[in-house]
């Protein structure tokens, strides 16, 4: 009965998606105050709705309903109830179901924190976003319903391995609210043209929330890596996977249009190119979702695939791009600019800043596609790899950090670059000596891309943080936006950091131990103590013991698995890792050689590791003290009779 109540829920929130995407757009095309104000309720109770169709959902898999499909696919008995939990997103019905829930809880906030903005607006908003909620919950009823039901079965089949564990638990929904969460940018900007007015209003409206959902994105990439890391054995971060890919297309282009919004919002000018990268970032968002469920490109991060349904989402693709670039070049004509700027000055560092990371975009989408192109112009099987990115990243990332260093010390309209580049050349010597006197601390050998990722580095946090002091004013007078920006620079140059050092100073072995075995690395002394046999929940694993000394006094013990689910018989590697600021110690258990107890283990020395997260949770930090800027917060609050009469 709870599956039929949920798909009851699913149809009727349809019905009031519809009724949310067509009635408040009709109102604010013939001045009907009356339909639109039917888009906030009608946001609320499709979001109630939801809500129920996904505890619903989540009964099913807590219950071990084996007469849903879904269920049978994706869960059995054994499992643990978290990872029943975390499964009902563990497939491809339930994370479109997470998908069109987070899309509802989206607009549901813009709903309830937009008391300046206009009715005509807002209904407009809420109205494109509920558009988009048909075409996803359209998809569901049609072609992925969570709630098919067949004859109940003795058991299910299994949460795919990967997902059972505490990092999947919370990457897809973190992923999921940064892509849906630049659905809310593409509505304003549609919105916006709807009206056939660009100003600097809508700009100001949709800056935070933007803002918010590249904070979720960065976030949901980073754990990404971080469970990429521990979880596959490979003790890598980044391998310009596919998926991996399709994450960081609509975060580079996010990154370009939270910088393009700054300029809108400021000054009145990039308008049309600010709507093409809230059009772009969304629709690199659907990108995405293609093709990790379209199963037309192969990831170790894609659990769930379809071909037939890959065709659905392509061609909604299809549509959300189309119709919004036509209602572009339908009101272009009308997006004119009388602001000036100057070669030198702020705005053309932001320009830059765009046209960079555009190409930063153009390249990866280019890498990630490429084999779908000559596989389907019957040209051969061509794969794109590593060497292909890092040739055309690492160069376009050098110019991007020597523009974002100067950028922030420009002036708008006009300045000139001996003023800007004053208070910078400390910085520069500063940087300069750190890349030069770092690496002869960190090792004896000497490298030079060592110099150029320290000099980079230091050269992005520091004008960050010279930028700030510059602004010669208290700490407590300084905006929310400025502390910010200056945070988000500061966590790249962190990011840039850990991935210089790690690349170039990871110590990385393959060796085959005998029990009390020992291998020294990186001033370490790791002894293999056996393997013993373990049975944990609903996996059998050979846990391997490995201790660690340092100068003949044990550091610590390090555990790693090689384990067999229940279901599933696929070997799955766990590694065992000893976690620091500075450094990480990784053991990976390996295969037995012998009947004599000896494995081959691979061990990794990764230094500053840790620093390519650290910087994430940095940039996101300084992502959420611009959104919730106290400009911003004033937008978010419905003006008193005084201030409405005023205006």
């Amino acid at each position: 009965m709870i599956p039929e109540l949920g798909q009851f829920a699913l149809i009727l929130a349809f019905v009031v998606a519809l009724i949310q995407g067509v009635l408040p757009l009709y109102g604010s095309l013939h001045g009907n105050n009356n339909f639109m104000a039917v888009a906030k309720p009608a946001v609320r109770i499709q979001w109630i709705l939801l809500v129920f169709a996904f505890a619903a959902l989540t009964h099913s898999f807590m219950t071990d309903d084996f007469s849903v499909r879904y269920v049978v696919n994706t869960s059995n008995s054994h499992l643990p109830m978290i990872y029943k939990i975390s499964a009902v997103w563990g497939g491809h019905e339930g994370s479109l179901l997470l998908w069109a829930l987070i899309l509802a809880t989206w607009s549901l906030l813009v709903s309830f924190f937009s008391g300046s903005i206009p009715l005509v607006m807002i209904s407009r908003v809420l109205s494109i976003l509920g558009l988009i909620g048909v075409g996803f919950l359209l998809f569901m009823i049609m072609t992925s319903n969570p709630f098919d039901r067949i004859p109940m079965q003795n058991d299910g089949g299994s949460l795919n391995p990967l997902l059972q564990d505490p990092g999947l638990i919370i990457h897809p929904p973190m992923l999921y609210m940064g892509y849906v969460g630049f659905s809310v940018a593409f509505a304003f900007a549609v919105a916006a043209m709807i009206g056939g007015k660009l100003d600097a209003a809508w700009a100001r409206w949709a800056r935070p929330w933007t803002n918010v959902a590249w904070v979720f994105l960065t976030i949901g990439i980073a754990l990404g890596s971080w469970w990429a890391y521990y979880e596959l054995g490979w003790g890598g971060w980044w391998f310009w996977d596919p998926v991996e890919n399709a994450s960081l297309l609509p975060w580079l282009v996010g990154t370009a249009l939270v910088h393009s919004l700054v300029v809108t919002e400021k000054r009145g000018m990039f308008k049309s190119w600010t709507v093409l990268l809230a059009i772009s970032a969304f629709s690199l968002s659907l990108l995405g979702t293609f093709l990790v469920r379209s199963g037309v490109l192969t990831s170790v991060h894609s659990f769930a695939s379809d071909p037939e349904r890959g065709v659905f989402i392509l061609l909604f693709l299809g549509v959300v791009v189309g119709g919004s670039l036509t209602l572009y070049s339908l009101r272009a004509s009308k997006f004119s600019t009388n602001g000036r700027f100057e070669l030198i000055s702020r705005e053309t560092g932001l320009l830059a800043n765009n046209i960079i990371l555009v190409v930063m975009t153009a390249a990866v989408l280019l890498g990630t596609l490429f084999p779908l192109i000559t596989d389907a112009l019957n040209i051969g099987k061509i794969s794109v790899g590593p060497p292909y990115f890092n040739k055309i990243m690492v160069p376009l990332g050098i110019v991007l950090t020597a523009v974002m260093g100067v950028g922030l010390h420009l002036r708008w309209k006009k300045d000139t670059l001996p003023r800007a580049m004053s208070g910078l050349w400390v910085v520069l010597i500063v940087s300069l000596v750190m890349a030069f006197l770092l690496p002869l601390l960190l090792a004896p050998n000497f490298d030079v891309m060592t110099v150029v990722g320290l000099l980079i580095s230091s050269w992005i946090a520091l004008s960050a943080l010279m930028w700030v002091i510059y602004q010669k004013r208290s700490p407590f007078s300084i905006s929310g936006a400025t502390w910010g920006a200056m945070l988000g620079h500061i966590g790249l140059a962190v990011t840039f950091t850990g991935i210089t050092l790690v690349s170039i100073y990871n110590v990385e072995k393959d060796v085959r131990l005998e029990p009390n075995g020992s291998y020294d690395m990186g001033g370490y002394t790791f002894t293999f103590k056996g393997v013993k046999q373990v049975a944990i929940d609903n996996y059998v694993a050979s846990r391997g013991i490995i201790e660690v000394t340092r100068e003949g006094e044990l550091f610590t013990t390090l555990y790693p698995e090689k384990r067999v689910y229940k279901v599933q018989t696929m070997p799955m590697t766990e590694a065992g890792i000893d976690a620091g600021l500075f450094r990480d110690l990784f053991v990976a258990l390996g295969e037995p050689l012998d009947n004599k107890g000896a494995w081959s283990l691979r061990m990794q020395y990764k230094p500053f590791v840790r620093w390519i997260w650290l910087g994430a949770i940095l940039m996101s930090i300084g992502g959420l003290l611009a959104a919730f800027d106290k400009r911003y917060r004033k937008l978010a609050r419905r003006p008193s009779k005084t201030e409405e009469a005023t205006a």
